[in-house]
């Protein structure tokens, strides 16, 4: 049997003033806008270039499981196969989205290019993912773009326990928290009774986190919770990921198992936000009640 895994990620195309404004003059950001479009186009790569890498790694293990089974005498149970679906908005940017791959050359992945659309976020989620379901989904795992500390780590943790609800036969959904009391991933499995309406704009006080465990504690499913992934909405944000991204790269360089987010790194350079430096103090908890 062959199980259809989708990751379906949420994007912009990087217009000036109508992207990561909050980062810009335009609001109470630091950047100029052509700047701060810039800097989501190069956190748009990077994400795509990470999300590639660890579904061949899911493949590759997929089929050497198969392989092993095979090996044995035995038909294999089932087989993944993964395929990335770039959401963006309106339709008519899903060719302008598309061009925007296609120009900077050959990706590892064949990518499929879509939109969602809908009055609120709800109902614009819940687009996106019943065009995945008729792409004949059987898992959907969803993330944002602006991640540009996404591991390969992240995505294949992400679809290995919708897999582990799958083989349990249990109704249920992945998620990991942002550093907001948001959600950067949240995903399900195609018998999951489950959608977004409810989740966004603080309906009933909740932030997106808890209005997601909420739901699914109504509903009676399981919810596994997944590593934190901060995403880049304001200047606090940008400065936690630009500790992130340097940090990231340099662990590429030793062989880790890391897709280093080399683009937006350079972005950050040239822009003069390559490193983040604070104020020394001398704060510091005291430790004479435990050392002897």
């Amino acid at each position: 049997m062959e199980r259809k895994n989708i990751l379906v990620l949420f994007s912009k195309v990087p217009e000036v003033g109508l992207v990561k404004t909050r980062l810009s003059i335009l609001k109470d950001g630091i950047l100029a806008p052509d700047d701060a479009a810039h800097l989501y186009h190069c956190m748009l790569f990077d994400v795509v270039e990470c999300i590639c890498a660890a579904m061949a790694d899911l493949e590759r293990k997929s089929a050497a499981a198969c392989e092993a089974v095979r090996a044995a005498g035995q038909a294999c149970p089932v087989q993944d196969t993964y395929e990335l679906m770039i959401s963006t908005t309106p339709a008519e940017n899903v060719p302008v989205m598309r061009k925007l791959f296609e120009d900077a050359g050959q990706w590892p992945r064949p990518l499929v290019f879509d939109y969602d659309e809908g009055a609120n976020f709800d109902i614009h989620y819940n687009c996106a993912f019943q065009k995945a379901w008729d792409r004949g989904a059987d898992c959907i795992l969803s993330m944002g773009a602006d991640m540009p500390a996404l591991t390969k780590v992240d995505v294949r943790l992400g679809f290995q326990e919708l897999h582990k609800l799958w083989d349990a036969k249990v109704p249920g959904i992945v998620l990991a928290p942002d550093q907001e009391m948001g959600v950067s991933v949240v995903g399900w499995n195609r018998t999951t009774p489950f959608d977004h309406t409810g989740v966004y704009y603080c309906q009933n006080g909740l932030t997106v986190l808890p209005a997601y465990i909420e739901k699914a504690q109504r509903a009676g499913l399981r919810a596994v919770h997944l590593p934190a992934i901060p995403d880049v909405d304001t200047v606090a944000d940008l400065r936690h990921n630009i500790t992130l991204v340097q940090a990231l790269n340099y662990c590429a360089e030793s062989g880790d198992d890391v897709c280093p987010p080399w683009r937006t790194y350079e972005a950050l350079k040239d822009l003069g936000l390559g490193e983040v430096r604070v104020m020394p103090n001398n704060l510091m908890d005291p430790r004479e009640h435990i050392d002897f």
